[in-house]
């Protein structure tokens, strides 16, 4: 398993994700709305809102999963939040990266994730819109330019909680 990296901006990244005052708030009805959508489009059977904070990935809003957050050494977003494009891993059993993730071997059985980075106006990197598939997958190009539009989506309901 690989953990992931701290991004290089990682303090101030913090810093803004703080500054929004969501981490440990209730879950929202457009924030669920668009998590249980998001899960519907791609019919997959699970799908989350996470933000990542320094030790944990944080779901502001989940479908088909009962975690409220996992630890962010064996989170999945904490590798999508470095980069700005869809972090797609089609089979989790054929990464190195994740072959050996307790989220893999254990429950949820992660087989395939795609998240689309959480990026702010300010242009941080909080978290993902993604979703999980008990069973490996392919993402078109179509279906990611759609989480990443959602993604967008969720970037205005934070900005305006």
């Amino acid at each position: 398993m690989k953990i992931p990296e701290l991004p290089e901006n990682e303090h101030a990244r913090l810093h803004a994700l703080r500054e929004l005052a969501i981490l440990d708030t209730k879950p929202t009805l457009e924030l669920d709305r668009i998590t249980q959508f998001t899960a519907h489009v791609f019919d997959a059977p699970i799908a989350l809102v996470s933000l990542v904070d320094k030790d944990r990935q944080w779901f502001k809003s989940r479908f088909g999963l009962d975690a409220e957050q996992t630890s962010r050494d064996v989170s999945f977003c904490g590798h999508a939040i470095l980069e700005d494009t869809v972090f797609v891993v089609s089979d989790t059993l054929e990464d190195p990266r994740f072959m050996d993730n307790p989220l893999v071997l254990n429950a949820p059985h992660i087989r395939f994730y795609a998240g689309a980075p959480i990026i702010l106006s300010s242009g941080f990197r909080i978290g993902t819109v993604c979703v999980i598939d008990l069973e490996p997958r392919e993402l078109s190009e179509a279906d990611c330019e759609i989480l990443r539009q959602i993604a967008n989506d969720v970037v205005t309901q934070l900005e305006k909680i």
